[in-house]
């Protein structure tokens, strides 16, 4: 039998009809060439039924006689009779009465090198078979051909890799010298060549076409369309769900969905020549192009994915409580569990990048694993988890090492009847003060250690004595300075920015118990205003004088909340119409930033600074310097730098006055994001940035960022230190902060969405018999004024086994890191080098696990550790983020803007920026989008991958990812589902400019208002939906940029991508030889 597969139609012209099959199989009939670098058929095995007679391609210049039979093409095909020896050979294993006539197959796709499709490769591998390529065994029939899986239904589970291992070992890469006894093909562009890729295939409106009956499992032949008519999809698109998919399946990257293939199927007859079921003559028809074979792909459908690897963890975490002393085993970042304090930390105050430290640096090297970690310290605990306990030890203060200064903690061990302990971080041996002794048992442990909750939680927060208190505390105060300049006012952002500052204060949780407020407006001259309760209205008071800057007002310039709730919401009711006639376009930022430092250095508090454009009058002005022919050039990161010294020289006086800045920024023109930058990146503040800010449009957004940031926990004049075991130091920290030496991090302010990465290194060996222990400790003054040190503890196993240090590595924390990392080295290096290295990094760390670890398995499989699958494709987000990827198309505010968000994610929301949550909303079945009372969280139905190829035209998608929320509507869209879910009878109808989920009375309605809550939980129930309708609102092409797996933003697909480290891994592991370029991602 002939393996040759099947051309791809051509869109839009129609293949002729066949050549009919020849009368007879008698030796010396003429054989139709075959295609360019194709090999004859191996002789078949035992027990099966092999061809009636076999031939092999003659050399050039020779001819054979010419079945009468079959039409001639202009030249006689090449053929030569195989000797009789090896012919009788072959015919001893046929069979009495077997049939020279193949039955019809069904259309095929590609073949792969070895000689199987891709479809009978996925059929061996849930059957259990030997990888494709591999003979048969003797009496073992080839598998039936199935019909294709539909894209639009991916296949998901824990035999990803598995089946990404067979699949990529059909790849040709590693290409084997023919085998002994077939014929090597010819030379390309060689006669011969050219006459064996001359072939025609039947067409679905040809007869030989029409007749084949449908094969089970796939429409009747005449029912499918051709590309560009009638019945088709519009190109660029998904076909209709549904529709079958046959041929060759070509999965085409970005916004492009798979076109239908009209591939007939066919069969073969003697020889391989191409046969009608009926076997009658055809006419000569035209010679098609030359056809030559398509690469075999992957199934984008059995790629390694985040919503399997998720699910997979969410339900081991549903069934059972995560202990802490389990060290090993730690739920994921995007995981919903509940965590019991046995020793360790909570995962989601510190994680680590791997759960098993190896015990010598050049164990480490030889993973190229990154080391280190990130740490959260006032995180969010879940409300079935129990809160962190406070421990007073009075004027004394907690227990520590006297070396190193370490905190007490379960890891200490106690001595010599209890008299003395061991500090684990530093082993220096300590007496035990009279007030804290106890006895041990016989274990060693102390008879008290379950009643202290410093001897058995990972941990706890002790009261500060006085020798930790530099100055009185106060409790916070926040002060929100908006400009008022008339670009703030035609835009609606003061309008906005008021109702958003009422609605943090009065529409929800509010500030933090004994936080204070205080209000400024601004455009070439600063406004204060007077918040005392015994006034009626508020008191403003004018400062022109910006060179000199001062704070007019002495009492009630910063007041309670409440007290003054009717002061406070008469100002802000009133603030729109106060500026609505301002003309003024020059706002002086850096005076209310001296001024900011003037009221509030004594007490500490928030800035919290809403501006609209580049800062050109008064302290702090600036030029702009945007030049677009800098732009993805070496010469760009030169943008990257701040303009001058004056906004990060008053940021350092800040942090140490205790004052954090958030930044809100509503550009509609470069405003030199570098600089002004500073003073959210060294007080430990945020940076958000709303650009071309409509009010209608990005309001709801801005209000839910606001109420979200003014309602979180909040400590200010924080120092955090991380101590380390023996052999290990921190090398370096990445976040929001500020250094004046190597060892403390100084935080103005610090949130529980604070997080800091922290990179170690090695000062020596580990003891591979002990764990390896990591305590960090955060010293900060809570919103309510009073001095607190929260302390979290950390140990895991050391090891001496590379398997163990990737079974136990954390991909999640280990990319947050390496993302940090990144644009920190961005302000220094090109940003070509930073992309070549990420991908570098991805593959060495691969290679490093086949060489420890997989070094047995065949080159041509890619093997993938199952903690770091997902490494390839975090790394492809990365480099397709704007902070990361090439082209002069990236606003060099928005890369800045980008970089400063990797700078301050936390693990748990950098996953959503890597990865997409997408959510179909237009078949929730059963429970889904309604609240489970066994968790309390909304039943969400499977996610969607983020792939155009994906998404079904007759369903609705929920996209989130970046803060804001997209509702993708397909074409084919149901009219009910509008009615239901929108209150529109069609999609024409939909109102693309409404920026809210409708309430209706109906149930579908109210689910998908749930679902869009609970995949927004940090927005405090807002929800700024942006309505994308397929193939009509040119907003699409936007939304075309957030699916990771296509390709967009100069870079490959994810398949591609995968195959190109592939590539890379195979040029490592193989023997030294010339050394080939490196693919690149500009």
């Amino acid at each position: 039998m002939n393996n040759m597969p099947p051309p791809p139609p051509h869109a839009g012209a129609q293949r002729p009809p066949p050549p009919p099959p020849p009368p007879s199989s008698t030796p010396g009939a003429a054989r139709p060439p075959m295609a360019g670098g194709q090999r004859p058929p191996p002789p078949a095995p035992a027990g099966s039924q092999p061809l009636p007679q076999a031939w092999s391609p003659a050399p050039p210049g020779t001819s054979g006689a010419q079945n009468p039979g079959m039409v001639s093409q202009g030249v006689n095909p090449p053929y030569r009779p195989i000797p009789q020896q090896q012919q009788q050979q072959q015919q001893q294993f046929q069979q009495p009465g077997a049939s020279t006539q193949l039955p019809p197959r069904p259309p095929q796709r590609p073949m792969a090198p070895q000689g199987f499709p891709p479809q009978q490769q996925q059929q061996q591998l849930y059957q259990g078979a030997a990888p494709y390529g591999a003979p048969q065994q003797s009496g073992q029939q080839r598998p039936m051909y199935a019909p294709p899986p539909s894209q639009s239904q991916p296949q998901q589970g824990h035999n990803d890799v598995a089946s990404l291992t067979q699949q990529m070992s059909g790849m040709a890469m590693n290409q084997q010298p023919p085998a002994p006894g077939m014929a090597a093909s010819p030379p390309p562009g060689s006669q011969q060549n050219k006459q064996r890729t001359r072939r025609v295939y039947p067409t679905a409106s040809s007869p030989a076409a029409a007749g084949v009956p449908p094969v089970s499992g796939y429409p009747p032949v005449s029912a499918m369309q051709m590309p560009g008519y009638p019945g088709t999809c519009a190109p660029g698109y998904p076909s209709p769900a549904g529709a079958p998919i046959t041929g060759p399946q070509t999965f085409v990257p970005g916004a492009q969905a798979p076109m239908p293939s009209s591939s007939a199927a066919y069969a073969r007859g003697a020889g391989g020549a191409p046969v009608s079921p009926s076997g009658a003559g055809r006419p000569p028809q035209a010679q098609p192009a030359p056809y030559e074979p398509p690469k075999p792909r992957i199934d984008p459908a059995q790629m390694p994915t985040p919503i399997s690897v998720h699910m997979h963890d969410q339900e081991i975490h549903d069934e059972q409580p995560y202990s802490t002393g389990l060290k090993t085993n730690v739920p994921l970042a995007s995981t919903n569990f509940t965590a019991i304090d046995d020793g360790n930390s909570n995962p989601r105050f510190i994680r680590l990048t791997m759960y098993s430290v190896p015990h010598t640096e050049e164990l480490l090297k030889a993973t190229q694993l990154p080391l280190g970690m990130v740490v959260q310290p006032l995180a969010d605990l879940a409300p079935t988890e129990e809160p962190v306990k406070l421990i007073d030890f009075g004027e004394e203060g907690p227990i520590r090492c006297m070396r190193c200064k370490t905190y007490i903690n379960p890891y200490m061990v106690f001595i010599n009847g209890g008299k003395h302990f061991v500090c684990n971080i530093c082993r220096h041996e300590n007496e035990v003060p009279d007030d804290y002794f106890c006895n041990l048992d016989m274990v060693g442990r102390r008879l008290d250690s379950q009643a202290r909750p410093e001897l058995h939680n990972g941990t706890v927060e002790f009261v500060a004595t006085k020798d930790f208190i530099a100055r009185e505390p106060h409790p916070a105060t926040f002060v929100f300075a908006i400009d008022v300049t008339w670009g703030a006012v035609q835009n609606g952002m003061v309008a906005q920015a008021a109702a958003a500052i009422k609605d943090a204060l009065y529409g929800g949780r509010g500030l933090p118990v004994g936080a204070k407020v205080a209000i400024i407006t601004y455009d070439r001259s600063a406004h204060f205003y007077g918040l005392s309760p015994s006034l009626e209205q508020a008191q403003m008071m004018v400062v022109p004088d910006i060179h000199d800057m001062f704070v007019p007002i002495h009492e009630g310039f910063a007041a309670d909340p409440i007290d003054s709730r009717h002061v406070i919401e008469g100002l802000l009711d009133s603030l729109p119409s106060m500026f609505v006639q301002n003309r003024t376009a020059e706002p002086v930022l850096g005076a209310v930033v001296q001024a900011v430092h003037e009221a509030l250095r004594t007490s500490g508090g928030k800035l919290f600074a809403f501006h609209t454009a580049l800062p050109t009058f008064g302290p702090g002005s600036l030029k702009q310097r945007d030049d677009p022919k800098l732009h993805n050039t070496d010469k760009e990161r030169t943008l990257y730098e701040p303009q001058d010294s004056f906004y990060r020289d008053w940021a350092v006086k800040l942090v140490e006055s205790g004052i954090s800045c958030n930044l809100y920024t509503f550009p509609s023109a470069p405003m030199d994001l570098a600089t002004l930058s500073q003073l959210s990146t060294v007080t430990s503040g945020e940076l958000y940035s709303y650009p071309g800010f409509d009010g209608k449009r990005d309001g709801r957004r801005f209000a839910a960022d606001l109420r979200a940031d003014v309602e979180r926990s909040y400590g200010s004049n924080a120092v955090l230190r991380i101590r380390t075991s023996d052999g290990l130091r921190v090398d370096e920290h990445y976040g929001n902060l500020f250094m004046r030496n190597h060892v403390d991090v100084e935080l103005a302010g610090v949130t529980s969405d604070t997080a800091i990465g922290a990179l170690l290194q090695y000062d020596g060996r580990l003891d591979e018999k002990q764990d390896v222990y990591f305590q960090a400790a955060l010293l900060y003054t809570t919103s309510d004024g009073q001095r607190r040190i929260r302390v979290h503890n950390i140990a895991v196993p050391c090891t001496t086994l590379i398997g163990a240090m990737f079974r136990n590595a954390e991909v999640d924390t280990s990319m947050n890191l390496i993302a940090k990392a990144a644009v920190t080295e961005a302000l220094s290096q090109p940003l070509r080098s930073i992309r070549e290295r990420l991908s570098d990094r991805c593959v060495q760390i691969l290679t490093a696990y086949r060489r420890n670890c997989a070094a047995g398995s065949p080159p041509g499989q890619l093997i993938l550790p199952e903690a770091f699958k997902l490494a390839p494709l975090y790394t492809l987000s990365l480099l397709k983020s704007p902070a990361i990827r090439g082209g002069a198309d990236v606003p060099i505010d928005q890369r800045i803007f980008h970089m400063c968000l990797l700078r301050q994610l936390s693990v748990r929301k950098s996953m959503d920026y890597f990865y997409p949550t997408i959510v179909p909303v237009h078949a929730l079945a059963g429970n889904q989008g309604e609240i489970d009372e066994k968790t309390g969280l909304v039943v969400l139905p499977t996610f969607a991958r983020a792939s155009y190829t994906m998404l079904d035209p007759a369903g609705a998608y929920l996209l989130t990812g970046d803060g804001s929320l997209i509702m993708w509507l397909g074409r084919q869209v149901p009219a009910q589902f509008l009615q239901d879910a929108l209150g529109v009878p069609s999609l024409e109808q939909v109102d693309i400019m409404q920026h809210s989920l409708p309430e209706l009375d109906s149930a579908l309605n109210r689910k998908i208002n749930a679902i869009a809550r609970q995949i927004l939980p940090t927005r405090a129930g807002f929800a700024s939906l942006q309505i994308i309708r397929q193939g009509i609102d040119q907003a699409e092409v936007q939304f075309a940029t957030k699916l990771i797996e296509d390709r967009n933003s100069d870079n490959m697909t994810y398949v591609d991508y995968v195959c190109a480290v592939h590539r890379q891994i195979q040029v490592e592991v193989r023997p030294k030889g010339p050394v080939e370029p490196k693919w690149s991602y500009n």
